[in-house]
């Protein structure tokens, strides 16, 4: 039978709740267990998809189209196992299914109510996405903080779940704050205790609680949380931040985590294989080539809006020995000609524009490509970005800077031979925004004799997208003469899958969106190609 481990959150957000239901579940399938996780997120919001990145960070995309909560890319990237539309569940989505079935009758007449009806569809989606994917372990993370409303029914259900399936089939695992005052120089478990006191009003009591902190746990502060909150000693778990957040998994193995939990749910003996984990805690410790990479976008002052890039790079200067920095480059102050900002470009090892929605800052990222081009920067452009590379690149080999995207000639101004990037077949501007782009995984044929080829190192791959613009063909020729190769391609329609220059170290970009496939014990090539390039120019 399926095990269920629930992982909520005390006192704050952004505590790496979502980190640490990831490392439980790498520890889990090292020990031989089939993982499978879930995020359930208390907003209203059908899914992240048409959410502002300033609001919510990335949207993480899975194989079968589920636009999803970035959590879900710490999940595949520790776990290395591919989630789907089950593993992203949101009140929204939940409210939206259930007043659907209402409208149908599906109800015979029936007050609906929070309780039975909404709890019970909350545990359907639990136990339907335990049993599709025939996992040994379903590990749930509950967004949001305990004690906000919006997240009482998800609480609620997974309380009734316990009294269903039983205390030896579930787990409940509490990640809380540990705030440091600077006045008396010490910890405090009083909002710890706090929440516990919150939860337990509500008729969970935590299995684990996984204390965080950014300074040392002393013993006597565990003690005196398990004393408090009534959880046995051992199931105390210090959780001090790290250098690398791929560190948690081995810290949380040095407290027994793993056999703790097989205790609780009746496992027997469990031992997690943890050699790739330990290798790469060497290589993250291991000294390295420092190397700046700028990323020009227009979320610069938010991290979590290209979450999946950022690990990327930094997974990829893991295994190529090189100490990676992010350097944020504004592109609208690149199209400002901020004297600043241009000289940060300047410094730059490698050139990186990611993926992106609107013409705001468009012009900046041009110009940025068009330094990398002609300064034969290692450059790498992410969906917009590849779409970036070969505007510029055509308005370079034609002669002509009228040429552009579709999507940023708003007021259908210019003549559709203008467009280098146009609508994909099905797509137009009056469309729904949610859930109608072009989503998840497709195949692309790689051709041999290119950088491309010798990255990946086989002609049959598979990527994630998340778009709805194209490369216009009819620029092919015209382009392919001037310098630019496209060695990837959806055959079954034709598209342009990936663009490189041929004259250039490392000019690549891809229609899709590889960082949703980077692992921290495996590289994704094009992430590893660049900043290997990146290194080599530099040395």
């Amino acid at each position: 039978m399926c095990k269920y481990i629930f992982v909520t959150g005390g006192v704050c957000s952004s505590l790496g709740k979502g980190i640490a239901s990831a490392s439980i579940g790498a520890l889990l399938k090292a020990s031989g267990l089939k993982v499978f996780t879930q995020k359930l997120d208390p907003y209203l919001n059908v899914d992240p998809g048409t959410m502002s990145p300033f609001q919510h960070g990335e949207v993480f995309v899975t194989d079968d189209g589920g636009e999803t909560d970035l959590d879900l890319g710490h999940y595949e990237r520790f776990i290395d196992t591919s989630l789907s539309k089950l593993s992203s569940v949101t009140t929204g989505r939940i409210y939206s299914e259930v007043l659907e079935k209402e409208r149908k009758g599906t109800f015979l007449g029936r007050t609906i109510q929070i309780i039975p009806h909404i709890t019970d569809a909350i545990q359907n989606k639990i136990t339907e996405a335990a049993k599709s994917s025939g996992c040994d372990i379903m590990m749930i993370e509950i967004g949001g903080t305990v004690g906000d409303i919006e997240g009482l029914p998800f609480l609620e259900a997974i309380r009734q779940l316990r009294y269903k399936l039983g205390t030896e089939n579930t787990l409940f695992v509490h990640c809380t704050l540990l705030p440091y005052l600077g006045g008396s120089k010490e910890l405090k478990t009083k909002p710890t205790q706090a929440s516990v006191r919150e939860l337990r009003s509500i008729g969970i009591q935590p299995d684990f609680i996984l204390a965080r902190a950014d300074y040392h746990i002393e013993k006597d502060l565990l003690k005196k949380i398990s004393l408090f909150c009534d959880v046995q000693e051992d199931y105390v778990i210090p959780a001090q931040t790290l250098k690398s957040i791929y560190e948690v998994p081995l810290n949380f193995q040095k407290h027994n985590i793993v056999q703790l939990i097989a205790n609780k749910l009746n496992l027997g003996k469990l031992k997690p294989d943890l050699k790739e984990w330990e290798d790469l805690e060497k290589k993250i410790n291991a000294k390295k080539t420092p190397l700046s990479i700028a990323i020009v976008g227009k979320y610069t002052g938010l991290d979590d809006a290209y979450l999946s890039v950022i690990e990327s790079i930094k997974i990829a200067g893991y295994h190529t020995g090189c100490d990676t920095k992010i350097m944020w480059i504004s592109s609208e102050k690149l199209e400002d000609k901020d004297e600043e900002t241009w000289e940060n470009l300047r410094t730059a090892d490698g050139i990186l524009v990611p993926g992106g929605f609107g013409k705001r800052g468009i012009e900046g990222k041009i110009m940025a490509a068009k330094y990398a081009r002609e300064n034969k920067i290692p450059y790498l452009g992410l969906c917009l970005g590849m779409q970036i590379m070969s505007i510029e690149f055509a308005r370079f080999a034609l002669k002509d800077n009228s040429v552009t995207s579709e999507e940023f000639d708003e007021d259908a101004k210019l003549d559709a031979s203008k467009y280098v990037i146009h609508f994909l077949p099905g797509q137009h501007k009056n469309r729904d925004k949610g859930g109608t782009l072009r989503l998840g995984k497709y195949p692309c044929k790689i051709s041999k004799g290119t950088k491309t080829f010798d990255l990946y190192k086989s002609t049959e791959i598979e990527e994630r997208h998340r778009h709805r613009y194209e490369f216009n063909n009819e620029f092919k020729k015209q382009l392919e003469k001037a310098g630019m190769d496209f060695p990837g391609t959806y055959e079954k329609e034709n598209l342009v899958e990936i663009a490189e220059l041929k004259n250039h170290p490392f000019m690549i970009g891809s229609q899709f969106h590889p960082e949703f496939k980077s692992r921290p014990t495996k590289a994704h090539p094009l992430f590893k190609g660049f900043i290997e390039a990146a290194k080599k120019i530099k040395s």
